[in-house]
């Protein structure tokens, strides 16, 4: 036998294909998911819940009385009828009205010179720049003043025993206001309370509601005097009192105390 007719023969016949071929699985059914549709109704729902009630509470309040409104006009203020004539009270003497004593010569307001004193300086009207050129910072002082609107000052120095000096300044500010004065002599207390000046609140001026007395401790630089220093400040009404003390010898606390209550008592 050839090799041609062993490979064609019947008995080296390659094997049928098998008839049974794999079929195709089946589609999975997965079940419907609802949530969403679940979540939908609900909002709808709550907003459906929200319109209806609202819609309710209009209707009822609608079938109420209305509430009477208070009454928009107010009753007329009462007041008292003018006294006959010749029975007005009479104005107050010069002596107990403050302001009539302040809006006058501020410059008679002023302590009055102790017997035996030396004038040194200023007795009477005072610019605002020779006022601050007192200051350490003058221009700083001018601007401020003029922005507080002050509106006059009046002042007396002297000197005492050997190296007494006194100063004593009254600073008035426009349209009868505190508040210049309260802020100058405010800003004069907090600078005076400093540590490198008297280093403390100071002592009340008695009867004065808001004036402090400051007694410095003594400086002392080779080849100068000894150099004491004392101030009060005080307000009254729209006036500011700055008194200023200073000695090559100690300055006793009752000495600027008594000055500053003698000029508080004048205003």
């Amino acid at each position: 036998m050839s090799i041609e007719e062993s490979i064609q023969s019947p008995d080296t016949a390659p094997p049928p294909e098998s008839e049974t071929a794999t079929e195709p699985a089946p589609p999975v059914i997965r079940p419907r998911r609802r949530v969403l549709r679940t979540v939908g109704l609900i909002a709808v729902a709550a907003v459906l819940g929200l319109v209806g009630g609202t819609a309710v509470g209009y209707g009822i309040q609608a079938e109420r009385e209305p509430t009477p409104l208070a009454a928009l006009n107010q009753p007329p203020l009462v007041h008292p009828k003018p006294l006959p004539k010749g029975q007005e009270p009479e104005p107050l003497p010069e002596a107990e009205d403050r302001q009539a004593k302040w809006d006058g010569d501020l410059r008679k307001l002023l302590v009055p010179r102790p017997k035996g004193a030396r004038a040194d300086g200023q007795d009477g009207w005072q610019s605002v720049a020779e006022y601050a050129n007192g200051f350490t910072r003058p221009e700083w002082t001018l601007r401020s003043e003029l922005a507080l609107g002050v509106r006059r000052i009046a002042a007396r120095s002297w000197r005492t025993g050997e190296d007494r000096w006194v100063k004593v300044s009254l600073v008035q500010y426009r349209a009868k206001s505190v508040v210049g004065a309260l802020r100058h002599v405010t800003h004069e207390q907090a600078f005076a309370s400093r540590e490198e000046e008297a280093g403390d609140f100071g002592e009340e001026v008695k009867g004065s509601g808001n004036g402090r007395y400051y007694v410095y401790p003594v400086r002392r630089k080779a080849g100068h005097l000894d150099f004491h220093h004392a101030r009060a400040v005080i307000q009254r009404g729209d006036i500011a009192i700055i008194i200023l003390m200073s000695d090559s010898r100690k300055i006793a606390e009752k000495d600027i105390r008594s000055l500053a209550e003698q000029q508080l008592e004048r205003l």
